[in-house]
């Protein structure tokens, strides 16, 4: 009954009260409307009035509705899909449960909260994760509120290669702490391999959860404002789509120091939808050559069985299909500096930083190989992560290529000694797959990376290398919209004659007008070397003013090194440009990836 009808019922209530009434219900939500009036409704069962009503009941109206919220910060999906097994979980053991993108957040509605769990993958040097900035940030201004009210738990994801390992999730665990809230469950900081520990604790926390949420604060499960129900790709980590390959092709000059391929994958029949800016997982198998020469390392046959979820499995076929037998990590360093006694392996494990900086330099063959030791296939396992897909950036659009998904993935080789040493993925993909090979696939949606909804909107695409893989698929998106929006490129590699990938593609591009600006920048095709930074720089004058038109800016490729150098470009052209401080500056730039308009795509 809409209010405005109120005073037209027959009522036992006067003129002034109806309009007390009418005035307090403008101000309630629908939510809070249906709970005032079951409120009501029991008070007239017990014949109480408000007058005569315990104040422990009337203290109810005041107190947050009673349900849990669960918000993830997610930069490649893994934390996304956490927080949507949660829902499930929480789902169908019958909990009211609300789930938030961060981005979609309020902070402020924390107040109103009884039951929170985050969700929160670190992206990075300890740095939040895109959708997470602006809530990362509330939560240490002086607008957060007070949370005495609020329990609250928090899952992290993160590598521990990584000195900042899990850094978000400490964060917001601390924050939340430091406004009152009262933890229920201890914080778990995951490794890559997270599913197991990951699963356990969602059951830990729902079973807190439970316990604290009376039923009597159970709500009707909607849908957060803003989102909507949509239908879920049968295909994804856990059961990928069996595709097959249809072109791997060089595109990097006979010359060039890079092997760069441009690979087409056929989904016809699967359903399969994506967006520009979403990446491809890609669950690869390890090379056989690879897994002979660990064997013989450690003194194995290959045949030895070890026990393995719940399964028994030949050592042999561990290796290459169930373990990452490639990049080290300090933690498999340190194991077998225990196991072999190396004294090299011991000093570094004394070090973090130079540990770090072996690990991730140096792969799991040659760590074994700094002292020969025998291991049983049990204590070989022991030292190796599971095995996890490799995720690219998707190089196509679905409104050009239909039912085919396109990638740009550079070879990873090096050599040691008289040996080379490849990349597991990417040796995979290039190499060891045939054209009409099979291949596991699944999309990993990216809500972090993607094109402005207005066509109008000018873009602005920083990719060096690899990184030019999801422009590729932005303009092809742009031309198959008629975006009436300018587009610019900044694009840097080694030389222009042996490593401008998509060369022709992006001469037509120009030449047809899609692409309204194209810069180079190649970094070995002259004494002085020049990067894609430089040419920002050079052009800071016509970025800003793109920039003031309202342009999106989009970085892909490095994160080391690349990103980090666009971004004080960035900062520099703000200072220069927009006559701004530093403070200021870096303010403009934050305040470009808050509203969406700087969006990363980086590793």
């Amino acid at each position: 009954m809409l209010l405005k009808d109120l005073s037209a019922l027959a009522s036992p209530l006067n003129d002034q009260q109806i309009g007390q009434l009418q005035q307090a219900m403008s101000e309630l939500s629908p939510q809070q409307l249906a709970w005032v009036s079951g409120y009501f409704w029991g008070l007239s069962q017990t014949g109480s009035s408000s007058n005569d009503a315990p104040s422990s009941q009337l203290s109810v109206a005041a107190e947050p509705a009673g349900k849990l919220t669960i918000i993830y910060a997610s930069q490649t999906g893994n934390a996304k899909g956490v927080a949507e097994a949660l829902k499930n979980e929480a789902d169908a053991n019958g909990i009211a449960v609300d789930l938030f993108d961060a981005s979609d957040y309020k902070g402020k509605n924390l107040a109103k909260e009884t039951h929170l769990i985050i969700v929160a993958s670190t992206n990075g040097e300890g740095e939040a994760p895109d959708n997470a900035i602006e809530l990362h940030e509330f939560l240490q201004s002086k607008k957060a509120p007070k949370l005495d009210n609020l329990k609250y738990a928090v899952i992290a994801l993160g590598d521990s290669s990584y000195e900042f390992f899990c850094q978000t999730g400490k964060d917001f665990d601390s924050y939340l702490s430091k406004l009152g809230a009262t933890a229920f469950l201890d914080r778990l900081d995951c490794d890559v391999d997270y599913e197991a520990p990951a699963s356990e604790w969602r059951k830990q926390a729902l079973e807190k959860v439970k316990e604290t949420l009376s039923a009597s604060d159970a709500q009707v499960v909607q849908l957060p404002v803003g989102q909507s129900a949509h239908v879920e790709s049968p295909w994804n980590k856990q059961t990928p789509y069996t595709a097959s390959l249809l072109t791997s092709q060089k595109i990097t000059g006979r010359d060039s120091g890079k092997d760069v391929r441009h690979i087409e994958i056929d989904l016809e029949g699967s359903g399969i939808t994506y967006q520009p800016g979403d990446a491809l997982g890609v669950w690869y198998e390890n090379s056989s050559n690879l897994v002979s020469a660990i064997l013989e390392q450690v003194g194995l046959s290959g045949i030895e069985s070890i026990e393995l979820d719940g399964e028994s499995i030949s050592i042999h076929s561990a290796l290459v299909n169930k373990f990452e037998i490639t990049a080290s990590n300090p933690q498999l360093v340190t194991k077998y500096a225990e196991l072999s006694g190396s004294k090299k392996l011991q000093r570094l494990v004394e070090d973090k930083d130079k540990l770090r900086e072996y690990a991730g330099n140096t792969q799991i063959i040659d760590v074994l190989k700094e002292k020969k030791t025998k291991l049983t296939a049990e204590e070989l396992a022991s030292l190796f992560r599971k095995l996890t897909p490799r995720l690219y950036s998707i190089a196509s659009s679905q409104a050009e290529v239909e039912d085919e998904v396109h990638l740009t993935v550079g070879l990873v080789e090096y050599q040691q000694g008289e040996e080379t040493r490849y990349g597991g993925a990417s040796h995979y993909l290039t190499h060891r797959l045939e054209e009409g090979d099979n291949v596991k696939v699944f999309v990993e949606h990216n809500n972090n990376f993607k094109l402005p909804q207005d066509d109008n909107t000018p873009v602005i695409m920083i990719g060096p290398g690899t990184g030019i893989a999801p422009f590729r698929s932005f303009i092809q998106e742009r031309e198959a919209r008629d975006a009436e929006g300018k587009n610019w490129l900044f694009f840097g590699d080694r030389t222009f004659t042996q490593d401008f990938l998509y060369q022709v593609e992006w001469q037509k591009y120009l030449k047809s007008g899609v692409l309204t600006k194209l810069d180079v920048a190649f970094s070995r095709d002259q004494a002085e070397k020049v990067y894609v930074q430089d040419r920002i720089l050079e052009n800071a004058a016509e970025v800003w003013q793109w920039l003031q038109q309202g342009a999106y800016l989009y970085v892909c490729g490095d994160a080391n090194r690349m990103a980090k150098d666009v971004h004080e470009a960035l900062i520099s052209v703000a200072e220069d440009q927009g006559k701004l401080g530093r403070e200021q500056a870096e303010a403009f730039v934050n305040d470009l990836r808050k509203a969406k308009r700087y969006q990363r795509d980086v590793y």
